[in-house]
């Protein structure tokens, strides 16, 4: 079926203005989320490690908490247990060190362990917010506005977002079958650009799809739930859970992690008490929470395949205080970006809410899960997760371009016309365009770079501080720089500090550079900077 001439058009204009309206925040939400495929790792190199012993047995477990709770009473309400803490970043128990206060200090936990002689040692330490601040600001579309309204706004450009796809394809579908590997590129600069945008929009289709519906599922969550309650009623433990923390969590949180500097959330603790209930009758005698290999002896039991990770005690008084265990299964996809959890009653071992566990959950849930799985990456493992990182670069890539496609037929345009002097909205597309992707790489490069410098490994104001800052430079100068010197200066400038991001990991972080994930980040940072460099160098004549 052939379209008519002026309907095509009218798809033409509509991608190429819906397009131009949310490409900027687009390339910024791209570009973080794919350095988020790497948040474990950074955070790890980014927090400064703290001197504790050698983690002891889980049967060992039992003595250390009597100690550390004796110690600590504080600690009693919320604590975490790491199943497998194999770098030094986590201890086998933590606990919320702020004792409940909010405040504007750095987020400080409480690591405990025993010494050879088996004395309680108990340090202090303040997980770095950098790898948190990369996921808010890929969560947010790099707007530092409050979270409710940043997520509105990040739903606003979502839409548009699918309104671009769906009009694109109708658009120019047909005519790109004939010129589909026909990348021009020594011809005239916008067709280079119209080849380059048409390559990487087409085969990256599928995954664009998935990104946009899932991210105004994940902005309008709070509505989704309501019309699921409603479609599907009846009583649903932990509703909210599977949003904790997290990439698109239910708050800015750090990561999937439970426990005091690791993603647990208000909401994640709602849907805990949703599960067990809140007007239980008060229990006269409670028998003691049942030791780390008991419960996981439970879980094995529950969803034989099912790997615990973090075991999360919390108390909630009326003899109903739980064990959220949070682990993943390689099997299925995830509600969250690493795995799921289950949630059992820490005294009597009964289950209280299974919709999270991997391969455990029913229909209702499973259809939102396969959103948040497709959005994370959180199934195929490391294959899976490294496409997803290549695929976010390259859509990265591909609002520049079509930005820089808009700006380069404008001008011809404008020319042709016989304008002698570009119009006001032409520059200030052309400068914002520049300015804002080279503004965000390089501030995401600037923050890693600073966070051996940082103290606490930079805290969310420090990081944040540092990012904008970067940005608004490289704005600054866009505006200030404009035509092909501002262009290959600020490409040159953003390589260079993203070059930089290796040298540091070398100087601060040997020990990251010693596992593949670290070895993956260093890699990318090296070739992002080359490629970088290489398109300063391409610009060597006015458009």
């Amino acid at each position: 079926m052939k379209l008519r001439t002026d309907f095509v058009q009218l798809y033409r204009d509509v991608h190429s203005w819906v397009g131009i309206i949310a490409g900027l925040f687009l390339f910024v939400a791209f570009y973080a989320g794919a350095i988020t495929m790497f948040e474990e790792p950074l955070q790890s190199w980014a927090s400064a490690p703290v001197a504790l012993p050698p983690p002891v047995s889980l049967e060992r477990t039992p003595e250390l908490l009597q100690k550390a709770l004796a110690a600590h009473p504080e600690a009693r309400t919320d604590y975490t247990i790491a199943v497998t803490p194999e770098d030094a970043q986590r201890g086998r128990l933590t606990w919320d060190g702020s004792g409940g206060q909010v405040h504007h200090a750095p987020t400080q936990v409480m690591a405990a362990g025993l010494d050879a002689e088996g004395n309680l040692v108990v340090v202090p330490k303040t997980p770095s917010d950098a790898a948190r601040f990369v996921d808010v600001l890929h969560q947010q579309v790099g707007m530092p506005l409050p979270h409710t309204p940043a997520m509105i706004l990040m739903g606003i450009v979502a839409l548009l977002y699918a309104i671009a796809l769906v009009s694109g394809v109708i658009a120019y579908l047909p005519a790109l079958v004939k010129t589909l590997f026909a990348v021009r590129l020594g011809q005239s600069v916008r067709k280079r650009w119209l080849d380059l945008h048409n390559l990487l929009g087409l085969f990256s289709l599928p995954f664009h799809l998935v990104m946009a519906i899932s991210s105004v599922v994940f902005a309008f969550h709070g509505q989704i739930f309501a019309l699921e309650h409603l479609l599907f009623p009846g009583p649903v433990a932990g509703q909210h859970g599977g949003m904790q923390g997290g990439r698109h969590g239910g708050g800015p949180g750090p990561g999937p992690r439970p426990g005091p500097g690791g993603g647990q959330d208000a909401q994640s603790a709602a849907s805990v008490t949703s599960a067990v209930g809140a007007s239980a009758p008060v229990v006269p005698v409670l028998p003691p929470v049942l030791a780390p290999t008991d419960i996981l002896a439970l879980v094995t039991r529950q969803a034989p395949g099912f790997v615990p990770e973090v075991l999360n005690y919390m108390q909630l008084g009326h003899g109903k205080d739980v064990v959220r265990v949070f682990g993943y299964d390689v099997r299925y996809p995830t509600r969250g970006p690493t795995g799921g959890f289950m949630v059992l009653n820490s005294r009597t071992g009964a289950v209280q809410s299974g919709e999270y566990v991997p391969g455990h959950q029913p229909a209702k849930f499973a259809i939102l899960t396969s959103f948040f799985a497709l959005h994370f990456g959180s199934f195929g493992g490391t294959p899976v997760r490294w496409g997803y990182v290549v695929l976010g670069l390259a859509g990265a890539f591909l609002f520049y371009t079509g930005n820089q496609l808009w700006i380069v037929s404008r001008r011809r345009r404008e020319r042709q016309s016989g304008d002698v002097v570009e119009t006001r909205g032409t520059r200030l597309l052309a400068a914002l365009t520049t300015g804002c992707t080279t503004g965000c790489v390089a501030g995401i490069s600037a923050v890693f770079c600073a966070v051996p410098v940082l103290p606490f490994g930079g805290t969310y104001g420090a990081v944040s501080a540092v990012y904008y800052s970067v940005f608004c430079l490289f704005v600054g100068a866009a505006f200030c720089l404009p035509g092909q010197r501002g262009i290959r200066l600020l490409l040159g400038a953003a390589g260079g500090v993203t070059a930089c991001v290796p040298l540091m990991l070398c100087l601060y972080g040997a020990h990251l550079l010693r596992t593949p994930e670290g070895l993956g980040v260093a890699g990318m940072a090296a070739l992002l900077s080359a490629f970088l460099f290489a398109g300063a160098v391409k610009h060597t004549r006015e458009i």
